[in-house]
């Protein structure tokens, strides 16, 4: 029979992990954004390397956004780790935007920050 101590442990994990599925769940696949891809530009004023999702909040003329980058091993193999980016650097972003119009997310396809392009999903990428 497992201890008090043991078992109080693994129900903590499990409340753990049932509230962090779903954020983890919420922006993964393609679903729930725009189909066609669109660009935006702005400033970035935070980067988050980590899981689920490495991510950039950009302002831009439309207001805050928030840029979901590819997960961390493909953001990785994109080239893009800690240092890459900082507050105050310019990034052209080109990706798909949330179908919730009052939503400012957009899955980046692909990001240029200081004249280097990190592409996350290259079988995506679509030039118009």
């Amino acid at each position: 029979m497992l201890s008090k101590h043991l078992m109080k442990s693994v129900i903590s994990a499990l409340l753990l992990i049932l509230l962090w599925l779903p954020d983890a769940a919420a922006h993964h696949g393609w679903d729930w954004t725009e189909k066609q891809q669109t660009e935006m530009s702005g400033t970035i004023t935070e980067v988050y390397i980590g899981p689920p999702h490495p991510r950039l909040i950009i302002e831009t003329d439309d207001g805050r956004w928030q840029v979901d980058l590819g997960n961390p091993r493909q953001t990785k193999e994109a080239g893009f780790v800690d240092g890459e980016a900082k507050a105050g650097d310019q990034v052209l972003i080109r990706g798909h935007r949330s179908a919730k119009q009052d939503e400012r997310i957009i899955k980046a396809v692909r990001a240029t920050i200081n004249n280097k392009q990190y592409t996350f999903y290259p079988q995506l990428l679509r030039e118009d």
